[in-house]
């Protein structure tokens, strides 16, 4: 089958079940990615284009592995791991190993194989602070213009009073300005109905200036602030080879790929000989040594 048809012949990724890893395991989307277009993978060549194609619209946990992509693709195991690996060198997937808390096991913590995918390509900066968990929310590259603006939580609570109690009516404008009020009791804890009992339980009569006594209300009852929970810990991540699975320090496998199988030497160690006074006091330091283990083992 041709390349150039390759993305034709493919199983639609939303349409066939694929087989889905071990729980915990499996694929994983890189954060922060770009919007889904047509043209994600035209930097690619033809074959692996249509593979990541496929396997970014895989959802979190299909098994990505050779073995199983090979059931699925017109593809052999060889054929798809070179391609896998190109990816790697695109910047398009990683594989490594993240510590998760395993909650069979009382809350402890474990290493589980992770297989990162990025419909956007990243650099090995990106990998390499993805590992570390410093990796900043990236707005998408793509925005929808013209964006119809939604009303807040509170807008809503705040407009539907006038409905409940009439003598709560509010502009427009009124609820613009009490919004953040009520969002800071949100942001407290409260519940819709512990603000709505706050503002309404036991009115005045008549209300003169409903805004007023809701502002008043809004900022005397105040409910005070929840004890800060500790900040999350970031998962600690490891990076492995793409060729010899062998784990190590992102800066040591750009592209996804570690020294060795790039056919770097490892540089040549220096052997600086002991000197004649060194040896010889060295054997007689074990010397030494034995003879005092056979003397505490020989009996009085």
């Amino acid at each position: 089958m041709a390349d150039a048809n390759l993305s034709a012949a493919f199983p639609p990724a939303h349409v066939s079940p694929h087989p889905m890893a071990g729980p915990g395991y499996g694929k994983r989307s890189a954060p922060g990615q770009s919007p889904r277009t047509n043209h994600d993978f035209a930097h690619l060549p033809p074959r692996e284009a249509a593979i990541a194609a496929f396997v970014d619209r895989l959802p979190d946990g299909a098994d990505i592995s050779v073995k199983t992509l090979a059931r699925t693709l017109p593809y052999g195991q060889c054929a798809l791991r070179t391609t896998l690996n190109n990816l790697h060198r695109a910047g398009h997937l990683r594989r490594g190993r993240e510590t998760v808390t395993a909650t069979d096991t009382g809350g402890g913590s474990r290493w589980i194989t992770r297989s990162w995918f990025s419909r956007t390509a990243r650099g090995d900066d990106w990998w390499a602070a993805f590992t570390r968990g410093d990796v900043p929310e990236e707005a998408p590259s793509e925005q929808v213009e013209q964006a119809r603006p939604t009303r807040s939580r509170a807008h809503v609570l705040l407009a539907a009073l006038g409905r409940e109690v009439p003598a709560l009516s509010l502009s427009q404008a009124d609820c613009a300005q009490l919004a953040p009020l009520v969002a800071e009791w949100f942001a407290r804890g409260a519940t819709d109905e512990a603000v709505r009992t706050a503002l309404t339980a036991g009115l005045p009569v008549p209300v003169h200036h409903p805004a007023a006594l809701l502002r008043r209300r809004l900022t005397d009852k105040l409910p005070p602030e929840p004890p800060s929970a500790p900040a999350p810990c970031p998962p600690l991540r490891l990076l492995e080879c793409a060729k010899c699975r062998t784990p190590g320090r992102p800066e040591a496998l750009p592209g996804g790929v570690c020294g060795a199988c790039r056919g770097e030497r490892a540089p040549a160690r220096s052997h600086t000989p002991l000197s004649a006074t060194t040896v010889q006091a060295r054997a007689a330091g074990i010397r030494a040594a034995m003879s005092q283990k056979r003397r505490e083992r020989t009996p009085a």
